[in-house]
C-alpha cells in the first residue's frame, strides 16, 4: 500500500510544482513586461519633457545687438518705390538718394511758352532753372522722383552762339535723346534765338551712360 501510494504522491507533487512554476514564471514575465512598460512609460514622458523643453523657447538670455554697422548698412541700401505707390511712399524712399547738384543759384525765369526772351548766359541759366522745375517729372530733383530710381539731371555748359551746351547726368526713366528734346523744346519756346541744344559729350545720349549712373 505504501510502494502504490509513494508514486501517486509524487505524481500529484510534480503536478502542482509544474503548476507552481509554470505560475511563478508567467508572474515573472508579467513582471517584467509590466517593468518594461513602466520603462517605456518613463522614457516617453522623459522624452516628452525634454521636447517640451526644448520647444519652449523664453526672453531669458536675449540681448539687444546695437551694432551700428547692420543700420548703417540698411540706410546705404535703397530700395526703390513702385511706380504705383502713394507719392508719399516714393518721396519717403527718395530720401535715401541725393538729389543732382545745381550749379545755380540766380533767380528763376519761368515765364510762359512763346515769350521773348534775349539770349544770354544768365537768362539761359535762369529759364533751365524754370524746366527743371515744370517737366520735374523727367529729372531727380524731387525726391518723389528719386523714390522710383530717377536721379537725372541736367546742366548748363556754354553758349557757343545761338547753340546751348547743356549735359546729362544721373540715371533716366526716358531715352536721354527724349530728355534732350524736351530741354531744347522748352528753351527755344522761351529764348526763340537759340538755334539748337546740344550735349557736351554725345556718349552722355547713349543707353551705356545711363546704366552707368547712379
Amino acid at each position: 500500500m505504501q510502494r502504490t501510494a509513494l508514486p501517486v504522491v509524487a505524481a500529484i507533487f510534480a503536478f502542482f510544482s509544474l503548476e507552481a512554476v509554470e505560475a511563478f514564471s508567467t508572474t515573472t514575465r508579467h513582471r517584467q513586461q509590466a517593468s518594461r512598460a513602466i520603462h517605456r512609460h518613463r522614457r516617453f514622458v522623459t522624452a516628452g519633457q525634454r521636447t517640451q523643453t526644448t520647444l519652449c523657447s523664453t526672453w531669458d538670455d536675449f540681448s539687444y545687438d546695437d551694432d551700428d554697422d547692420l543700420f548703417d548698412s540698411l540706410e546705404s541700401d535703397f530700395v526703390a518705390a513702385d511706380e504705383n505707390d502713394d507719392s508719399a511712399v516714393k518721396a519717403a524712399a527718395g530720401m535715401a538718394l541725393e538729389a543732382p547738384e545745381v550749379d545755380w543759384d540766380g533767380d528763376v525765369i519761368m515765364v510762359p511758352q512763346g515769350s521773348q526772351l534775349a539770349l544770354d548766359e544768365e537768362t539761359v541759366q535762369g529759364v533751365l532753372a524754370a524746366c527743371r522745375q515744370e517737366i520735374g517729372t523727367m529729372f531727380g530733383y524731387q525726391a518723389e522722383n528719386r523714390g522710383v530710381g530717377i536721379t537725372g539731371g541736367v546742366d548748363f555748359v556754354d553758349l557757343d552762339g545761338p547753340t546751348v551746351i547743356v549735359s546729362l547726368k544721373g540715371r533716366f526713366w526716358h531715352q536721354r535723346p527724349t530728355v534732350l528734346s524736351r530741354v531744347s523744346s522748352y528753351l527755344i519756346a522761351r529764348i526763340p534765338e537759340i538755334v539748337e541744344v546740344i550735349v557736351e559729350d554725345e556718349y552722355q545720349l547713349t543707353d551705356e551712360a545711363n546704366d552707368a549712373a547712379i
